[in-house]
């Protein structure tokens, strides 16, 4: 941090501000200690509370993760559903193009394409940047565009899944009881295929949470956002371990609440769940 050169006074002080000349074992359970009471310690960089500096990127992140998922779910279950309804139409074949075609491009060059086309070239979305929540209905333009790059790879994979889930469903006995009490197949699809096709879907959301994180980090770089993922690419280089250490931990408790309500979902879900309960 302080360069090969640095004098050993100089280093000293460094370490005795980074508390690096107490043993491991204090600094480790006053680590602790400050995380039971809220206390994430200082960024080095920054010179603030690493609580505050993060609970403020979060304001960014937390919304552009929300919406990118809405988006994914919103295209990705309908999408699938009507490909798997009648596998090797036209609509399937389609659907098949597209999801794959998300899967293999990149979010963060998607984002580039899309500051290419929408924000360069048509000048309806901005390039980059926040505005801050203040702005109203131009904070939430801001995150429309990062939104998309980041939704297109979730939306394909949950394309496919949905997909196969509605082949698999087709044929299982109470799909076809339904059909021989007289239902239309589109009643058949959208009111009993649907909502069992939605088990594998929320399971994959869950197991999605962690590529979203990661995503973000680049797709925050892209459009300049000052989000979570942005912080932790500039406390990477700027060797702040107080702001990475905080950030790795953050994004582990994400992914395990994610997965509890992802368990929980799951279990309202399936009736046979709640049986067991």
């Amino acid at each position: 941090m302080l360069g090969m050169s640095a004098a050993d006074d100089t280093v000293a002080a460094l370490r005795a501000q980074m508390g690096l000349d107490r043993p491991m074992a204090v600094r480790y359970l006053a680590w602790i200690g400050g995380l039971l009471h809220g206390d994430l310690g200082q960024s080095l960089t920054y010179g603030v509370p690493v609580a505050g500096l993060m609970a403020e990127r979060l304001a960014v992140t937390l919304p552009l993760t929300a919406m990118a998922t809405a988006m994914a779910v919103a295209v990705a279950v309908p999408l699938g559903v009507l490909a798997g309804a009648r596998p090797g139409a036209v609509a399937d074949g389609l659907a098949t193009v597209l999801a794959q075609a998300g899967i293999a491009l990149p979010n963060f060059w998607i984002g580039l394409l899309l500051i290419l086309g929408l924000s360069l070239g048509l000048g309806w979305f901005p390039s980059g940047g926040f505005p801050g929540w203040q702005a109203g209905w131009r904070a939430a333009g801001a995150l429309v565009l990062p939104a998309v790059a980041l939704a297109v790879p979730q939306a394909a994979v949950l394309t496919r899944v949905t997909r196969a889930a509605v082949i698999d469903l087709a044929e299982e006995d109470f799909i076809r009881t339904a059909r021989a009490k007289g239902l239309g197949r589109g009643r058949v699809l959208w009111r009993h295929v649907l909502p069992n096709a939605l088990l594998p879907v929320v399971t994959m959301l869950g197991l999605q949470i962690p590529f979203l994180i990661s995503g973000a980090v680049l797709v925050e770089a892209v459009f300049t956002l000052p989000g979570i993922g942005t912080l932790a690419y500039q406390a990477l280089a700027q060797r702040d371990l107080i702001v990475v250490q905080n950030v790795v931990l953050m994004f582990a408790a994400i992914v395990l609440v994610a997965q509890a309500v992802t368990d929980a979902l799951y279990a309202r879900l399936d009736p046979r769940l709640r049986g067991r309960e």
